[in-house]
């Protein structure tokens, strides 16, 4: 009965609530979650290297790429909308479980598709996952530490979608089964990832209220509403250039020369890795420090692309990548830092779920509208120039919210 009483008082209140202690600490808690966060943009980014391949076989526009590769932003934000709240509810692990089930799924369509119909199929899928999964595993991290898992929240994207893009893109230029094996190598990852949530312990009580959580509202704590209002146009600017260099960067590239498959998915990976080594580099800055170096980067960052763009010039390309990959990670993690301490923990998944729906929202909507603007306005190039001024424009708003809270907060 001894070891029994000094077992409980080991017992966090969530694990006394579930009758059950995990097997894995802390620690590695932390970092099985982050490697499933990573494993999940992995699979978002893995086809971006494919749509070449799969646009020769199928014919279809750079419209229908876009819209594939939007599909996936809108399947995440509606289940951010309904689902986004319930592990606050029933907890972590079981929201993960069913998340993982449903994105081993939809490698299994990605596996076997023959069409366009397919692909969106595989796309949506994927999304109603990764919208499950997202608020889960971010709120997890945030238990279990909130420094580290804040600076995880907003490293572990950018290595997971850079890393999808540049694997996939390695193995269709120099394996067999192009479009197929990596999907399979995917598959094999989150199952072992599946096997670890079952031994992790749960970080959250569950409560009452998961069916009425379910229902779609967009409500945000009265103390992150301003903060919140502050960091959406720099949100949105940064993963609009993800959604455009995820649908259209390898077009970008071809177009600047003769290249192979793999520079399709290096241009994501450059932006992506970027963007976490700027993050990590940049985790002991303050909140504003971060803004201000990812609004400027972002800036500079689009000039050069666009210059690149007009000069045809490769280098100043992926410098111009590079600079937007700086501007992505320094407005991410200034974003996180600004609102996430002022919530309470029963909040987290909440607020990370609304903050996400800003960036998925900046992910799809802009890339479906370039896509549109490549085929029905005046091309690639011109299409890349209008981008790059929507993105700096709404950097420059950001960058305006930004004084004006300053000058609003108290001495």
């Amino acid at each position: 009965m001894g070891s029994d009483s000094t077992a409980g008082a080991g017992m966090t209140a969530a694990e006394k609530a579930t009758g059950r202690r995990g097997r894995l600490s802390p620690n590695v808690t932390l970092f099985l979650l982050a490697s499933i966060l990573v494993s999940f943009l992995a699979s978002s980014s893995a086809p971006t290297p494919l749509y070449g391949i799969y646009q020769a076989h199928w014919h279809f526009s750079p419209i229908t790429t876009t819209v594939i590769f939007g599909s996936y932003a809108i399947a995440v934000l509606g289940t951010l909308l309904t689902v986004g709240k319930l592990s606050d509810h029933v907890g972590r692990r079981p929201v993960l479980l069913v998340a993982i089930a449903v994105q081993m799924i939809s490698l299994i369509v990605f596996i076997f598709a023959n069409g366009v119909p397919a692909l969106l199929t595989a796309r949506i899928v994927q999304g109603l996952a990764a919208g499950a999964a997202t608020g889960a595993i971010g709120a997890a991290m945030l238990d279990i530490n909130r420094a580290r898992g804040t600076l995880t929240n907003a490293i572990a994207p950018g290595i997971g979608t850079g890393t999808g893009a540049l694997l996939s893109g390695l193995l269709v230029q120099f394996l067999p089964a192009p479009t197929r094996l990596i999907y399979v190598v995917l598959l094999v990852i989150l199952l072992v990832q599946a096997f670890g949530v079952v031994l992790m312990p749960e970080t959250v009580t569950p409560m009452r209220g998961a069916l009425r959580s379910l229902r779609p509202e967009i409500k945000l704590p009265r103390s992150v509403r301003g903060p919140v209002l502050v960091v959406a146009p720099v949100l949105f600017a940064g993963w609009s250039l993800a959604g455009f260099f995820g649908a259209l960067g390898p077009a970008l590239v071809r177009a600047l020369g003769p290249m192979s498959i793999v520079f399709g998915g290096v241009t994501l990976f450059v932006l992506a890795i970027v963007s976490s080594i700027t993050v990590l580099v940049m985790r002991d800055a303050t909140a504003r420090t971060l803004m201000l170096t990812g609004i400027a980067a972002l800036v500079v960052g689009m000039v050069v692309t666009m210059f690149a763009v007009n000069t045809d010039s490769v280098a100043a390309f992926f410098v111009g990548i590079a600079l937007g990959g700086v501007g992505f990670g320094g407005a991410f993690q200034g974003s996180l830092k600004t609102v996430m301490p002022l919530v309470e923990a029963h909040e987290r998944a909440s607020v990370l779920s609304l903050v996400y729906i800003i960036c998925y929202l900046g992910l799809g909507l802009p890339a479906v509208i370039a896509g549109y603007l490549v085929v029905h306005g005046g091309g690639l190039p011109r299409t890349a120039d209008e981008y790059t001024y929507f993105v700096i424009a709404l950097a420059l708003i950001a960058l305006l919210g930004l004084r004006g809270a300053v000058r609003r907060t108290p001495a």
